[in-house]
């Protein structure tokens, strides 16, 4: 049989403390947190957190991150402030993005124009591409 293992800090000391919802709760003695054995939650893949945490730092809003990605905005504000990020400060410049094919970025990429007088970046999203650009505000 597993061993139970306090998800907070890991420690195998802990006490039973009551059933909650028809599962055996468990208090760790070790930290003092309060769990069962099979953690209700949903979990999200860390590809998107880091997708969502690279997207923030490229200048896009929360909101448009929850749009692009189907993550909540919240969680994103969260993990924001987890590992303590903050974007780059420059009022010159604003972001702007396309998302695009593997085919629609070939064909965009061959007209140049597109990408003087501003900095780029082209980064993956799922099977698409994301293609963002600093311009100056006018």
């Amino acid at each position: 049989m597993e061993e139970i293992q306090c998800p907070k800090c890991n420690s195998y000391r802990y006490v039973k403390s009551g059933v909650i919802g028809g599962k055996q709760r468990f208090k760790c003695k070790g930290c003092g947190y309060f769990f069962t054995v099979d953690k209700i939650g949903k979990r999200i893949d860390s590809y998107y957190i880091t997708k969502a945490l690279q997207l923030y730092v490229e200048g896009l809003s929360y909101r448009e991150i929850e749009r692009l990605l189907g993550v909540s905005h919240v969680s994103v504000m969260n993990w924001v402030k987890q590992y303590g990020l903050s974007r780059p400060k420059n009022s010159e410049y604003h972001p702007t993005y396309k998302i695009l094919t593997h085919h629609e970025l070939v064909e965009y990429m061959k007209d140049k124009s597109h990408l003087t007088g501003a900095g780029a970046v082209i980064t993956e999203v799922g099977d698409k591409f994301m293609l963002i650009r600093w311009e100056r505000f006018r």
